[in-house]
């Protein structure tokens, strides 16, 4: 299971670096727990341009991703892996979302066939990037945001649309495995 970070698991709150700024949504609370439960590994994937544009350090980053950690660790929840692509939009890299690099990195690194998983994410990048490494999707949207986003050049129809994590944890479960 491959997910977004920002506007997926918490508020994207643009450039977030602070740890002390961090607030997990209950809704993704719930969520994770539900697909940890479940057995799925969980992954982070996220774009860190703020390192990129130099309003903040990787160290930031990987300070954020530590309370991250420790945060869903009070409900029982380990991520498997995190990856970021600390790059400029501009920057031209291979591993910027919608490049599906980074799943399919982690999906090497950890033996997992993405071909059975799921990238769910808020944004069409998400979208893009799990459904270019073989993944299905699910779109994190308000009726009104999915109107805004199906309006994007890059848009691809998403597996599936629902309004948050817990929802979309639900929605996993009830799905039958295409491995069998």
């Amino acid at each position: 299971m491959f997910l977004d970070r920002d506007g997926t698991i918490h508020p994207d709150t643009g450039y977030l670096h602070s740890p002390a700024a961090v607030e997990i949504y209950p809704a993704a609370r719930r969520g994770l727990k539900l697909l940890a439960e479940q057995g799925f590994l969980l992954f982070l994937v996220t774009n860190q341009s703020g390192v990129g544009r130099g309003y903040f350090s990787a160290k930031a980053v990987e300070s954020v991703h530590r309370k991250i950690e420790s945060e869903l660790a009070q409900d029982g929840v380990r991520l498997a892996g995190i990856a970021y692509c600390p790059h400029h939009p501009d920057a031209g890299c291979r591993c910027r979302k919608p490049s599906p690099y980074l799943v399919e990195d982690l999906a090497a690194r950890h033996g997992v066939d993405t071909g059975r998983s799921y990238f769910v994410g808020d944004k069409i990048s998400d979208v893009l990037a799990g459904a270019n490494a073989g993944c299905r999707t699910v779109l994190l949207a308000t009726p009104r945001r999915e109107a805004e986003l199906r309006r994007h050049s890059g848009w691809r129809e998403p597996g599936r649309v629902v309004e948050d994590l817990y929802r979309a944890a639900l929605w996993i479960k009830s799905e039958p495995d295409p491995g069998d």
